[in-house]
């Protein structure tokens, strides 16, 4: 009963949010609509008065498949993982199109026969809008899909899940269904629009089309940045409750659930549980044949688990202590592993991880976890994480991010010397600690379309080619563009003219996630110049370093260099 609760209310915050602000015209229209009278041979037909409400039953049932098993079919199949948003939005098109065009309408009529297209004509039962719509707006579900989007991916689907989920759609559908009705209640009021059942229809094919159009240039995303979320403190409020019913970041299972014991960085050894197994790896590095690691294998000795993700900088930062810890204390009993779990795309190519890997000085396996199943099974949330296993296979210690290297250090040694009591260790490490202080460096900013963070330039950023002016002011902590720009999902590309990226920042180091080929000039506001050199696939690039406090830099990008984010220390 929780669950359903937490999904209904969770659902009814997201239906009232400014997410849904895009989907409003049509489903007024659609409701509208779906009240005009038919014009046939037989006189005036009434609308069936039940379409409103297969719109949302549409809108319902796509929804919760897609979101509970699109990732695995989808994967199955090999296909990408937007398949579904961008089949949704064509569906869109071609029905808006058809309602502005009848000859259109007609032409498409023998093949799509299985899909009930006439949603906004009086014939038709409005169920497949609903279907597109349900697909098209997957991503725009609030913090509470969180839970139930790992469920989907890793294929751990509970009655829990379902009706989260289930309910999750009921609460957004039930303020839709309100304006869908209020749609419909305005016509049925308005003698002149019952009778104009052509004008209705033009007016909805027009929504349909704007809305599919502005889903490719994420005009929503544009609309969310705008419009204060005034429902955030409500979303936030039921987190903690979803935590506790799904475990956010993770499916809990017996496997896994007595992690919780542990406290972040905690001085003292805890015990948290039997190690979760290491799972769905696509390939093992630094290994005898590529040979897999089993925890099992390994009892008797002292584990460390490190995730993390070779273009990260807090992993960069925090992987010299890992690195240092395997070369001190391999010989006393410890087995460091990594696991590689992939924030970008490209941090999925094995020929990436492994340049990578060399780059870091890794002499430790580390398994490729690219579906996320290991990350998944220790319900992890962070870059980097450590888990500390003792000799009989039992988490003692977790780290979450950067920092608590003295503590996890001292620690390994406290486990080792309990493993074998005649142990000689050597003298501890010593490693400076580069961890910035909390909220003294700019935040990650990330330049594709998907996950743009800290962009301080005039009008739209979004997916396409764009032509930016830089900004006569511009925020602290923020990026802005001069020149024409291609925005890709994950990177942006100048045209073949160049472009210029100006950035705000507060750090004593700056980098630059980086492919392609060519010269990127960096200028500082003292003058100073810096030429980085850029060959091959994405990893970091240092472009500022030992300058403390707040500056303005400004780079040159040429044609063919991918520009994927800009990361501080």
């Amino acid at each position: 009963m929780d669950l359903i609760i937490i999904g209904l209310l969770g659902g009814l915050i997201t239906g009232i949010s400014p997410c849904i602000l895009p989907v409003l015209p049509v489903i007024f229209l659609t409701g509208g609509a779906q009240s005009a009278r038919y014009e046939s041979a037989d006189g005036i037909i009434p609308a069936r008065r039940s379409r409103p409400y297969l719109v949302i039953a549409g809108l319902v049932l796509s929804f919760t498949l897609v979101t509970l098993t699109g990732s695995l079919v989808l994967g199955a199949l090999g296909l990408p993982q937007d398949v579904i948003r961008w089949a949704g939005i064509v569906v869109l098109l071609v029905i808006g199109v058809g309602l502005l065009v009848p000859r259109f309408e007609q032409l498409l009529e023998k093949p799509f026969l299985w899909l009930p297209r006439k949603q906004v004509q009086n014939r038709g039962s409005g169920f497949g809008v609903g279907l597109a719509l349900g697909a098209v707006f997957v991503p725009c579900a609030g913090p509470v899909l969180a839970a139930i989007i790992v469920a989907g991916a890793t294929g751990q689907i509970g009655i829990g899940t379902v009706l989260l989920t289930v309910s999750f759609a009921v609460g957004v559908a039930v303020p839709l269904l309100v304006f869908a009705l209020a749609g419909r209640g305005l016509v049925e009021r308005i003698r002149a629009f019952r009778m104009r059942e052509r004008g209705l229809r033009i007016a909805a094919g027009v929504a349909m089309i704007a809305l599919a159009v502005g889903l490719v240039f994420e005009v929503p995303q544009l609309l969310q940045r705008l419009v204060p979320d005034y429902t955030a403190e409500l979303q936030q409020g039921l987190a903690e409750e979803q935590e506790d019913a799904l475990g956010l970041g993770g499916l809990v299972t017996d496997e896994n659930r007595e992690l919780d014991n542990c406290t972040n960085g905690a001085q003292e050894l805890e015990s948290c549980g039997a190690a979760p197994s290491i799972r769905g790896i696509q390939e093992w590095m630094n290994t005898p044949g590529g040979a897999a690691v089993d925890l099992e294998d390994l009892r008797g000795q002292v584990v460390l688990i490190d995730f993390w993700a070779y273009s990260c900088i807090n992993c960069q930062r925090s992987i010299p202590h890992v690195v240092a810890w395997d070369q001190t204390y391999a010989d006393a009993g410890l087995q460091v592993i990594g696991i590689h779990s992939p924030e970008y795309a490209f941090e999925k190519d094995p020929a990436n991880v492994a340049a990578g890997i060399a780059g870091f000085g890794i002499d430790y396996p580390v398994a490729l976890d690219n579906d996320l199943s290991t990350w998944t099974n220790y319900r992890n949330r962070y870059w980097p994480a450590h888990y500390l296993i003792d000799a009989e296979g039992v988490v003692r210690h977790i780290s979450f991010g950067e920092g608590h290297y003295a503590a996890t250090e001292k620690l390994i040694r406290e486990l080792l010397d309990a493993a074998d009591p005649g142990v000689v260790l050597p003298p501890p490490t010593d490693v400076d600690d580069t961890t910035p202080e909390l909220g003294s460096t700019t935040r990650e900013t990330f330049l594709g379309s998907s996950k743009d963070v800290n962009y301080g330039g005039e009008g739209r950023y979004g997916a396409g080619t764009t032509t930016f002016d830089l900004p006569e002011e511009q925020p602290k902590d923020s990026f802005a563009l001069g020149g024409t720009w291609d925005i890709a999902t994950q990177y942006a590309t100048p045209s073949r003219r160049g472009g210029t990226i100006r950035l705000d920042y507060r750090a004593s180091e700056v980098r630059m996630v980086l492919a392609g080929a060519g010269d990127v000039v960096v200028r500082d506001g003292q003058g100073n110049r810096r030429v980085v050199t850029v060959e091959g696939t994405p990893r970091s690039y240092e472009v500022l370093k030992g300058d403390d406090g707040h500056g303005i830099l400004t780079v040159d990008v040429p044609e063919g260099v991918e520009v994927y984010s800009f990361t501080f220390g």
